[in-house]
């Protein structure tokens, strides 16, 4: 493992993702992404008596069904990272409180699956056996905590974004075939002084883009060199901008540069307005749709690069800014 450039790291020997699962909502599995997730609900609340709960047990049964999955003993399991929107991350501990896994907790908004992959990665290349990283996020739960009660029924602006209700989880090991992490570029916070709660994607955009064009100097690669470069939930607005900044810094991005919050959804059909929002999102993207693209050998070389606001309901009361982070891997056959 060795740091290269400004904020990188590069694997000597790359840890392998052995597995992966993911479980979505209901409106996440009436989208075009389906027929790609380990399991798919039919109501917000899963048998469970609040949104919380419901949450709670997602992650959970996510996890479980990784670990099966993946064939690897729960004793075999060195470290779970995980983390979610709620405060303090009680969907991740009050989940996995019984998992008898020595446990981190992580918080990056919707960018936590990408920085629990990182840190797995980092352990284990370095001491680690199996490390699994699991991020979880619930419609119901943020928009209570971070926006309206929904019984409110308030009107949604054109540039919000829909938070995805499921999880999202990996299994990084020293075995397996691949595919293999083998670059990291953690973020550093941009903050544009956009206050507007209802528009994540233009908050997360710039972030996306430093970060992206540090992990292309860092490594001396051009976009091109990838099949695929997806961001974590820049949504439909954020996307373009995103794509607007990377071309005035002289790279185009448009021909394979996507967004998990755009693939979810049916814009059109489902009335998501901007997209995809949540840890879910990229986390259940990347583990249903991308993990098996780059397993058949669709996508041979992927950069990831998760976005999140790091913000919350009270920072936006007492009339702050929204800071940006974007965490990038790079993940290769």
């Amino acid at each position: 493992m060795q740091k290269i450039g400004k904020q990188t790291i590069k694997f000597d020997t790359p840890p392998s993702i052995l597995e992966c699962s993911s479980i979505v909502g209901p409106k996440e599995s009436d989208g075009p992404l389906s027929k790609y997730f380990d399991q798919t609900l039919e109501d917000e609340f899963w048998g469970e008596k609040s949104w919380e709960k419901a949450e709670s047990k997602i992650i959970r049964e996510n996890v479980a069904n990784l670990i099966l999955k993946s064939g690897v003993s729960s004793n075999d399991i060195d470290f779970v990272i995980a983390g979610d929107l709620l405060n303090q991350c009680i969907s991740s501990s009050f989940g996995l409180r019984d998992s008898n896994i020595p446990y981190l907790g992580v918080f990056g908004a919707c960018s936590t699956f990408v920085e629990s992959l990182s840190i797995g990665a980092v352990m284990v290349e370095g001491f680690a056996k199996n490390v699994i990283c699991a991020t979880s996020s619930h419609f119901c739960s943020a928009e209570k905590q971070f926006r309206f009660p929904l019984e409110l029924g308030n009107q949604r602006p054109p540039t919000s974004q829909w938070t995805v209700t499921g999880s999202g989880a990996a299994m990084i090991s020293k075995n397996g075939y691949g595919p293999f992490i083998t670059h990291i570029t953690p973020g550093k916070i941009v903050d544009m002084a956009i206050k507007d709660a209802n528009n994540m994607g233009a908050a997360m955009a710039p972030a996306f883009c430093d970060t992206l064009l540090t992990h292309l100097k860092d490594t001396g690669r051009n976009p091109s060199y990838y099949d695929a470069i997806i961001s974590g939930d820049l949504g439909y607005i954020g996307k373009d901008i995103a794509i607007d900044i990377i071309k005035a810094n002289g790279y185009n991005i448009k021909s394979n540069y996507n967004d998990c919050g755009v693939l979810i959804f049916d814009k059109q059909k489902q009335d998501t307005h901007s997209g995809g929002s949540g840890c879910a999102c990229c986390a259940s993207v990347f583990s249903g749709y991308f993990f098996k693209q780059l397993k058949s050998k669709n996508l041979k070389r992927i950069l990831l690069i998760a976005t999140g606001a790091l913000m919350n309901s009270t920072s936006s009361q007492q009339g702050e800014s929204i800071p940006g982070i974007a965490h990038a891997i790079s993940i290769e056959i």
